[in-house]
């Protein structure tokens, strides 16, 4: 354990809502650690059927996390990015662990220093609680269903974090992708410069764009952009919790998880 908190787990047939969140920033710190160990080296790059990048990271850094979710609570399933499970199977869960032990690969490999390990608890289509960490700029966020949000920066005490509150004219601060831009999210920008008179785009990778919106940095996330369940729960629940939603792009509804496709609509945080 780190010096972050001297909390234990509770006991692994504990129910879901009752896990400690700060046992699981313990997982994704150990994760983190290996990721920078090897964010050092020369590492090798491979590339998925879908041709996104892979590392010896992505790997490894599941396979910590794998394993430490499952010490921690056995009884529950895990989805990741890196280990998939088919339909038929997964259709029968109410309460999953969702995982993206490297979120940002672009991120890692182009040396940016804005990738994160996702951990998310979903119980009945919903996250109830998440974790983003960033090992390379040592800053955490995480989030329990009622429990609020919060963020640990450098191994300090966690804070508690809150979103900004929405205006309804004036310029407006939008946290967008650094590596996966579309044509959509350019008109939206355009259409939004328009109706509220200035835009300030920040620039970032990762779940970190959903963290930006919770503690304040930006006013609103747009993703009109494929992603992936992996890539939004853990955000999904601290940006919730912040004080904000994460709803599909022109409809009021949130976004859900354990879907037969993986794939999540478009959505803003806002």
């Amino acid at each position: 354990m780190s010096n972050i908190t001297n909390t234990q787990a509770t006991s692994t047939r504990a129910p879901a809502v009752n896990i400690d969140p700060l046992v699981v920033v313990e997982i994704a710190i150990e994760a983190g650690r290996r990721i920078i160990e090897i964010y050092k080296t020369d590492f090798k790059v491979e590339h998925k059927e879908d041709d996104s990048p892979l590392t010896q990271a992505d790997l490894q850094a599941n396979r910590i996390i794998k394993d430490g979710l499952a010490r921690l609570t056995p009884e529950i399933p895990i989805l990741s990015e890196e280990s998939l499970v088919p339909w038929e199977v997964r259709r029968q869960w109410q309460t999953l662990w969702v995982v993206d032990p490297l979120d940002g690969t672009k991120e890692f490999v182009n040396r940016t220093d804005e990738f994160t390990v996702n951990i998310a608890l979903v119980k009945d289509k919903k996250p109830i609680l998440g974790v983003v960490h960033a090992p390379a700029l040592n800053v955490t966020y995480f989030a329990t269903v009622g429990g609020g949000a919060f963020k640990i920066v450098d191994n300090a005490a966690p804070v508690k974090i809150q979103a900004l509150p929405r205006s309804a004219s004036g310029p407006v601060k939008v946290v967008g992708s650094r590596s996966h831009q579309s044509t959509a999210m350019a008109e939206y920008i355009d259409n939004l410069t328009k109706a509220r008179g200035r835009v300030d785009f920040i620039k970032s990778g990762s779940a970190l764009k959903f963290c930006l919106v919770a503690d304040g940095t930006a006013d609103m996330y747009p993703r009109l952009a494929p992603t992936s369940e992996w890539d939004s729960a853990a955000g999904h629940i601290v940006v919730n919790e912040s004080g904000k939603t994460v709803h599909q792009y022109g409809r009021a509804v949130e976004l859900v998880y354990n879907k037969e496709d993986l794939l999540n609509p478009w959505f803003i945080c806002s």
